[in-house]
This record gives structure tokens, sequence and C-alpha cells, in this order.
């Protein structure tokens, strides 16, 4: 019998993948991803992805991914032959779940993290990985010209790394070079270095703290048509409801203390 080889994959990039692989479990999940329940069977399980609080970072991963997904059919749905541009797109397999056999997909992300994509994941003939990063945007010279095809750019964890400064450059960037597009990106607000974002499962301190992030985003975008604000908060899963019940008290705390969803037209 030939043995299974198991993948050694650093715990940052191989955690999100596992925590979708256990919701997908869940009775009550929020996401269904098999993908990455079969990619798991493939990986070797680091100990730094069993620290923090699991079932709290897996509750709010799972309600940032389906929020995400939620946009994403939004947007397939108004535009069927759309292009997706997935930056820093990790172990992501958001293109398995959303894929409507038309869209055109690109993932953006290191040269090492689309080597493990290569291994894990199936191949598309709609689909490529081009390497590139949020710091380096060289990659946008790369890609494809899209005849004028709506556009879609999705940035679902890699900018939370990033300060204020970073991050309004790769926004302002991207707005430079596609025009007329739509931007879905996810920040963090001021209060997500407390105790209680700790609790409601936000396992690292990141780069930039926004009050309100909507407005910081019009500011670097003043001709944006529309911004949309979307919580993990504003999940239906009951495993969220103490919490809801709390900060339905005091309004706009939901945007402040989890990383929120920005939708942005331009």
């Amino acid at each position: 019998m030939t043995e299974t080889v198991r993948h050694d994959i650093l715990a940052d990039l191989l955690q999100p993948l596992w925590l979708r692989s256990r919701e997908s479990l869940a009775d009550d999940r929020l996401i269904y991803d098999p993908v990455a329940a079969a990619a798991c069977t493939q990986c070797s399980l680091k100990p730094e992805c069993l620290q923090g609080n699991i079932s709290q970072q897996q509750r709010l991963h799972a309600s940032l991914t389906l929020i995400c997904d939620r946009q994403i059919q939004q947007f397939l749905r108004r535009h069927p032959d759309g292009r997706i541009i997935n930056l820093g797109s990790g172990l992501d397999t958001r293109f398995y779940r959303v894929d409507n056999g038309r869209c055109r997909w690109f993932d953006i992300d290191v040269g090492e993290n689309l080597l493990w994509r290569q291994r894990l994941f199936h191949r598309s003939e709609r689909y490529q990985m081009l390497p590139g990063s949020t710091t380096d945007l060289s990659w946008l010279q790369a890609l494809p010209p899209m005849s004028g095809a709506p556009i879609i750019v999705l940035c679902d964890h890699a900018l939370l790394a990033s300060s204020e400064v970073e991050l309004a450059h790769v926004v302002q960037s991207l707005a430079c070079h596609f025009g007329r597009f739509e931007l879905c990106l996810v920040v963090a607000g001021d209060l997500c270095h407390s105790p209680l974002s700790g609790e409601m499962g936000v396992d690292k301190p990141f780069g930039h703290a926004m009050r309100d992030p909507r407005r910081k985003l019009l500011q670097w975008l003043p001709w944006a048509s529309a911004v949309g604000r979307y919580s993990p908060m504003d999940s239906t899963c009951s495993r969220w409801r103490g919490w809801q019940r709390w900060l339905a008290r005091i309004p706009g705390l939901k945007f402040r203390i989890l990383p929120v969803l920005l939708h942005i037209h331009l």
C-alpha cells in the first residue's frame, strides 16, 4: 500500500483552511467547504493551529468568509461573465464555492503560496494564478486584457496586517489601474485590539485600526459611488446570538470591534 504524503505547511497559511474544514462539520454551519476538508487530509496540522480560542476563531473566520462569498455571488448574478481578482489568496477555496461556470478567476499571491495551491487544488481552464503581493503591485501589468469585462477585486484578509498608509496606497493604486471596477476589502476597526475582540475570535494584532473605515475609504476614493459595510455580527448564526443582543445596545460598535467588509463601486 502506498503511504499518503502529508504536506508540512506554515500554520498561518494552513489554519484558515482548517477552520473552514471544521466549520463544514458544524450542525449550524455558516459555510460548507468540502474542498478545504479534502485538502486538510493531505496536510500535517501544526500545534500553532490549535492555539487560542479555536471555536471563536472558527466562528469569526466563517462569518467573514460568508459575507465575502455573498458579495462575489451577487456580483456574478449581475455579471455572469465577470472577472474576479483575489488578492492575497493564500489557501482560499472561494472559487470552488461560488464558481458559476462562466466567470474568469485570478488568484494573486507570493510564489510559495501559489505552489501549495497547485499541489492541493485541482485546476480549471477559467482559473489562473499570478505571483504578486499587496506590497509589490507589478502583477497588475501581468493581468491579461479584460476587454471591458466587469471586474471585482477581493482582498479578504491580506491587508489586515498593513498599516493605514499601506492600505491607502493599495486601494488608490487599484483604482488608478482599473478605473471602473468593484472592490471588496476586509479592514480592521479601531477596537479590534481590545480584550473583548479577543474573546470574539480576533487572535492577532492588525496593522491598522480605523474608527470609521467607510468614511476613511471615501476620503481616499472620493469618486466612489457606493460603499457597503458588513459586519460578521450580521450573521444569523445562533453562536453569535448572545453577542448580538449585547452589542445591539451600542449602535455602530459591531463595525469597530471586529474586522468588517467594505464593498466599493467605482
